[in-house]
């Protein structure tokens, strides 16, 4: 595969001065560039800078980062990957009820993984193509430890991100798994595992 990588963009700093809310502005749904995914990062890792060094309290930066979801993430497809399988047994109203608890679960989750990031910066740097996708990799830099690599996965069609590593860790793969075994505790009851995915995370 040939690896191409693009410019790489400054250190994103911490100390920025609009407000999260205002950062987060929807994003348009188009095939996309290598730039443009690049681009889209961006301003993902802006917001998400602006939200952990906001002093909110946990619960006001998970609704923050719930609208960062929203805004640059493909919630459709994660959902959908995420329930796998079972989807196809799913009635359209526990579709949409199930894509609703996972938009707040996977803000919870991963919003407080982001929450760890206090004190530090995310820097993004170069990006290449992945069979439909763009995959961009970013650092991030946490007062007196060493440096780690998260990467999002931006799709060429949807323009929003579909996939997250945080350390390698794969959030597709995990989330699936997760949602799978909440379903196998729960002996397959739909309902059941939507009403304690509200509460998960």
């Amino acid at each position: 595969m040939v690896r191409q990588f693009y410019s790489r963009r400054g250190l994103l700093g911490m100390g920025l001065g609009a407000g999260a809310a205002a950062l987060v502005a929807p994003v348009p749904a188009l095939a996309v560039s290598a730039a443009q995914a690049e681009a889209l990062i961006d301003r993902a890792v802006r917001d998400i800078n602006a939200v952990i060094a906001s002093g909110k309290s946990e619960s006001g930066m998970i609704a923050d980062f719930r609208r960062i979801f929203e805004a640059y993430a493909d919630l459709p497809y994660l959902a959908a990957y995420a329930l796998g399988v079972d989807g196809r047994r799913a009635s359209p109203a526990q579709k949409r009820a199930f894509s609703d608890a996972f938009a707040g679960y996977i803000s919870r989750k991963y919003g407080k993984r982001f929450r760890q990031f206090i004190g530090g910066n995310i820097e993004v740097g170069g990006s290449r193509k992945v069979k439909n996708a763009y995959e961009v990799s970013c650092t991030v830099y946490l007062r007196g430890e060493a440096p780690f690599d998260v990467t999002f996965f931006v799709g060429e069609k949807s323009g929003r991100f579909y996939n997250l590593y945080i350390e390698g860790v794969n959030m597709l793969l995990t989330e699936r798994t997760e949602i799978g075994a909440m379903l196998d505790r729960r002996r397959g009851d739909l309902d059941a595992m939507i009403a304690d995915l509200r509460k998960a995370g």
